[in-house]
C-alpha cells in the first residue's frame, strides 16, 4: 500500500486498522486514541471538529492537508460525559442548542405515542405500539419506539419522533463513552440521571411543542431487580414501582395495568399484560396503534433481566397478540379483575 493510504501517528504506540463497518474495507491506520475518538462520533450527524469530518455512521472524509493527527481535544483526558465533551467543543451539535426559526402556531411533526413497562421478579418488560401520528393523520404504522440503551437497559420514546430518536442515539453514545473512559458501566441510577439531564437540555424545544418524554427501564445489577423511571418535559425523574406508561394512550394503558398487574408475574405473564394494556390504549386513543393482524404489525416487546436486554422475536409477539385478540373476540373489553 502507498503512504497516502495511512495516517499513522508517529511514536511507539502501535497502529490500529480502521474499517468501514458497512463494507469491511480498510480505510486508515490510526493510533489507539485516534481510533477511539473517531468511534465516539460514529452516530453524531455532520460533526465537524478540527480537520476531519465525520458524517453519518463511521464515514470519514480525509483532509489531505492535515498532519494526520486529530485535534488535541480528542486526545486530552477529560470528562467521562460525551455530552459535556460535545457541549465544550461543538455545542451547536446538541439538539437543544439548535435555534429554531420563528413560527406561528403548532409545529406539525410526527409524534410517537404509547409506551408501557411492567416489572416481574427477575427483570422488567418494556413495550411500545407502532403508530406515529401527525395531527389527525397516521404518519407511520410501523415506527420503532423501544431501543436498547446498553446491555442492561432500554428506552421507550414518546413525543416528537425525530428528536426522540436522536436523543436515544446520543444517550447510547453517552453510556458507551462513559464505559470506555471509566472502564466500568454507569449504575442504573446514574443512567437515569444522565437521561434526565438530556431531557432538560431539550426544554427550549419542548416549550415550542417539540417535547420528548421517554420511559427508561433496566436491570439493576447492584439491587438485583428490574427498575422503571418516568420523566416529565423538564427532565424531572420519578421511579415507578410495578408498572408505568407514557404517551397519549398512557392514561388507558396505566388503568389497564392497574387492574392486571401482579407482583408474582412470570416473564411471559408480564409480556402478555403489557400487550393487553396497549390493546386497551388503542381501543380508546386514536393515536395508539393496536396489533395490526392484516399487515402483521405487532408491538415491540423487550425484556431486561440479569442476562441482559432481549427483544422478543416477531413470532413470539405475534403469538401473544393473536392470543389476546382471540380472547377479545369473546370479551371485547378485555379480562375482568376480581372485585375483592
Amino acid at each position: 500500500m502507498s503512504k497516502e493510504q495511512f495516517a499513522i501517528r508517529p511514536g511507539p504506540v502501535p497502529g490500529q486498522v480502521d474499517h468501514d463497518r458497512d463494507t469491511g474495507k480498510v480505510r486508515v491506520v490510526l493510533c489507539f486514541n485516534c481510533n477511539s475518538a473517531l468511534g465516539k462520533l460514529r452516530d453524531v450527524p455532520d460533526a465537524t471538529l478540527g480537520g476531519d469530518r465525520i458524517s453519518g455512521r463511521n464515514r470519514v472524509e480525509a483532509n489531505t492537508r492535515s498532519t494526520g493527527r486529530l485535534p488535541a481535544a480528542f486526545l486530552t483526558p477529560g470528562s467521562s460525559s460525551f455530552m459535556d465533551f460535545l457541549g465544550e467543543h461543538s455545542p451547536t451539535l446538541l439538539p437543544g442548542n439548535r435555534p429554531l426559526p420563528p413560527v406561528q402556531g403548532a409545529i406539525e411533526a410526527p409524534h410517537g405515542t404509547t409506551i408501557v413497562a411492567a416489572g416481574f421478579p427477575g427483570g422488567v418488560v418494556l413495550a411500545g405500539d407502532r403508530r406515529a401520528t401527525m395531527g389527525n393523520v397516521i404518519a407511520q404504522r410501523d415506527i420503532e419506539k423501544v431501543f436498547p440503551a446498553d446491555e442492561y437497559s432500554a428506552v421507550g420514546i414518546a413525543g416528537t419522533a425525530g428528536l426522540a430518536v436522536e436523543m436515544v442515539k446520543l444517550f447510547q453514545l453517552e453510556l458507551e463513552h462513559f464505559e470506555k473512559v471509566e472502564g466500568a458501566q454507569l449504575s442504573l441510577e446514574g443512567k437515569a440521571n444522565r437521561l434526565s439531564t438530556m431531557i432538560r437540555g431539550n426544554l427550549g424545544m419542548a416549550m415550542q411543542g417539540l417535547a420528548v418524554v421517554p420511559l427508561f427501564a433496566g436491570y439493576d445489577l447492584d439491587r438485583e431487580k428490574g427498575r422503571i423511571f418516568s420523566y416529565d418535559v423538564t427532565g424531572g425523574r420519578s421511579e415507578e414501582h410495578g408498572f408505568a406508561a407514557t404517551g397519549s394512550g398512557s392514561v388507558f394503558a396505566r388503568s389497564a395495568l392497574k387492574k392486571l398487574f401482579r407482583e408474582d408475574f412470570t416473564e411471559d405473564q408480564a409480556a402478555t399484560a403489557v400487550v393487553q394494556a396497549l390493546y386497551d390504549a388503542a381501543d380508546d386513543d386514536s393515536a395508539t396503534g393496536g396489533p395490526d393482524m392484516a399487515r402483521r404489525i405487532y408491538p415491540i416487546v423487550t425484556v431486561i433481566t440479569e442476562d441482559g436486554f432481549r427483544r422478543l422475536t416477531e413470532d413470539e409477539v405475534s403469538e401473544i397478540a393473536r392470543a389476546v385478540h382471540e380472547r377479545r373476540l369473546e370479551q371485547p373489553d378485555g379480562p375482568r379483575a376480581a372485585l375483592l
